[in-house]
């Protein structure tokens, strides 16, 4: 990958339901999100996600995302995997962009990346990206 992005993402709406609990198990959920980038990546996530609750209070997720916005100063839409954890009201995620995803100027569009967001502020978001020609 041959370029860094840094952004700040704001959440801006959470809305989670239970969606398998059994007496004694890791429960399971479903979460719908908005998000906001902003930095070298502008835009708007729509995330869908699953979760497990671990007894300690931790939890484990997956998810995709639809991002409108720009990247690199290209604008059209992509899609990012989410993988990650909540530990210490600390949520991480490992994230990758889906592989073929990109539309209009993000078109080729391939990376990496993570993000931090500590309980209540805006996470810190890298992604190594580059485009591969079409």
């Amino acid at each position: 990958m041959n370029k860094r992005a840094l952004s700040t993402l704001e959440l801006d709406a959470w809305l989670e339901q239970a969606c398998h609990e059994i007496d004694g198990q890791p429960v399971l959920a479903r979460a719908s999100a908005t998000q906001q980038f902003r930095g070298d990546i502008e835009g708007t996530g729509q995330l869908e996600v699953l979760l497990t609750y671990h007894p300690d209070g931790s939890a484990s997720s997956v998810g995709l995302e639809r991002v409108v916005g720009r990247v690199g100063g290209r604008a059209g839409t992509f899609v990012l995997e989410h993988t990650g954890c909540v530990e210490d009201g600390v949520a991480k995620a490992q994230l990758a962009v889906v592989p073929g995803s990109g539309t209009h100027d993000l078109g080729g569009l391939r990376g990496r990346g993570w993000f931090v967001r500590p309980r209540g502020r805006a996470a810190s978001l890298t992604l190594e990206y580059e485009f591969l020609e079409q």
